[in-house]
């Protein structure tokens, strides 16, 4: 039976429909990396993972890709508030994150894009 999916827009299941037979995309937008995880950062990223393995038990090829935003004011007000750079505040986050989320079981997503990389 083929992979249905709910379409929001006509709130109908219909078939997943992929660019390339078997392959699938999917894009999982991160955690702001000014703190330590929270509920919310961990249920997103479950729910990402939860995806990925389903859509590989199904038999696709599955890349994912998941986002860090390591820029933004709240990394600059903790980095003011711990008396260090930005970059070492967010870098010291991302590694938090990646430690709790290995603790919970998350695989590692197959590209980590870095928001300064990419802006």
């Amino acid at each position: 039976m083929p992979l249905q999916i709910h379409d929001t827009r006509t709130r109908t299941l219909v078939p997943l429909e992929t660019r390339e037979p078997g392959r699938v995309s999917m894009y999982g937008c991160g955690p702001t990396v000014y703190n330590y995880v929270h509920i919310g950062n961990a249920r997103t990223t479950l729910w990402y993972d939860l995806i990925r393995r389903y859509l590989g038990y199904r038999g696709y090829d599955v890349t994912y890709v998941l986002n860090y935003t390591d820029v933004d004011d709240k990394i600059i007000e903790r980095s003011n508030v711990e008396g260090s750079d930005p970059q070492e505040v967010a870098g010291k986050y991302a590694l938090a994150f990646e430690r709790d989320m290995a603790a919970l079981g998350v695989e590692p997503p197959d590209i980590l894009a870095l928001a300064t990389k990419h802006i």
